[in-house]
């Protein structure tokens, strides 16, 4: 029998907030500078939390949410990026030793900022590194695993955005989340279906890399292959199982955009609104500009999350002079 994973509840959503608060930022929502016919546009800036992404959201929550004892053995996760230094943020605050494991194609960028956080780094191959997150831990390791998204825990911190952005935007006709593992797009969706039910969630992904658009389409999780591009935080080779019933029951659809239109938000968003944002974080503005007008009914009031800003400076150099990197 595979994993059952519950979208958490309104409660524990409002209790992970509380929880995080002080270490978590409540980051601005900000209106974009939109073109003429693309609907109203409000960023939440989840680059600027202090990892400069929103994973410290839901590291924190499980692991402050975890009895001391527990975490006597330390923390690990397995991760290439945000969430590995999401980790190492939190153990660093809590006093206790993290690890994590990457692939070993991890760019040497990442791997300087989870060291430079204190975490000791595991590199495997990537296949290694994948059965890490299926199988919810790794032998041999030490410590409690945090699984970077599909865990309750990890699921009602990144929901605390849900709660900001509708205390915030009453009116918001539908809220654009990167998909990776699905742990982000699900938190907001299960806050979103608690307290506004008529609020839209969709999942964003990019073309040639989108598993939840294949999953959707053939009615249940399969492999895919995907095409690597510089938008490396999202498109995963699947759904996991037990995120499949999560994403059917909440998530509105899932909406792609091309690697071009990514680049262009990259840059329209460092130019227009002076956002430093990696290609996932700018999926959202791209699948909003491109697809809201669409939907049915009309989204006219959108907030597209932008998920992180942790982009590789010669890769964000290259988008702002007009290349796309390979």
């Amino acid at each position: 029998m595979g994993r059952v994973l519950a979208a958490p509840t309104l409660d524990e959503i409002r209790a992970a907030r509380e929880r995080i608060k002080g270490a978590a930022v409540r980051t601005p929502l900000v209106k974009y500078d939109g073109d003429p016919g693309e609907p109203e546009i409000h960023l939440k800036l989840e680059d600027l939390q202090p990892i400069g992404s929103f994973k410290l959201r839901g590291a924190l929550n499980k692991m402050r949410a975890l009895p001391r004892a527990e975490l006597a053995n330390g923390v690990y996760t397995a991760s290439a990026g945000n969430m590995a230094q999401g980790v190492a943020w939190a153990a660093r605050e809590l006093g206790v030793r993290a690890a994590v494991v990457v692939p070993d194609t991890a760019p040497r960028a990442k791997l300087d900022a989870i060291e430079r956080l204190g975490a000791a780094i595991v590199s495997v191959p990537y296949d290694e590194w994948w059965s890490t997150m299926r199988n919810h831990g790794r032998p041999g390791m030490r410590g409690v695993f945090v699984h970077p998204f599909a865990d309750r825990d990890v699921m009602a911190g990144n929901g605390t955005i849900a709660l900001e952005i509708l205390e915030e935007l009453a009116d918001v006709d539908a809220i654009f989340v990167p998909w990776g593992g699905g742990g982000l797009t699900c938190g907001i969706a299960a806050a979103a279906r608690a307290l506004r039910p008529s609020v839209g969630v969709y999942a964003c992904e990019v073309e040639g890399a989108a598993p939840l658009s294949a999953a959707l389409a053939a009615g249940k999780p399969l492999s895919i292959e995907n095409r690597r591009s510089f938008v490396d935080g999202i498109g995963g080779r699947g759904v996991f199982d037990e995120i499949w019933p999560l994403a059917k029951s909440l998530v509105a659809g899932s909406l792609t955009a091309t690697v071009t239109q990514v680049a262009e938000s990259v840059r329209l968003l460092a130019r227009r609104a002076r956002v430093i944002a990696e290609g996932a974080g700018a999926t959202p503005l791209a699948v909003a500009r491109s697809r809201a007008s669409a939907l049915s009914p009309r989204a006219t009031r959108v907030v597209c999350v932008v998920s992180g800003g942790n982009i590789d400076a010669s890769v964000l150099a290259s988008i702002l002079s007009g290349s796309i990197p390979q």
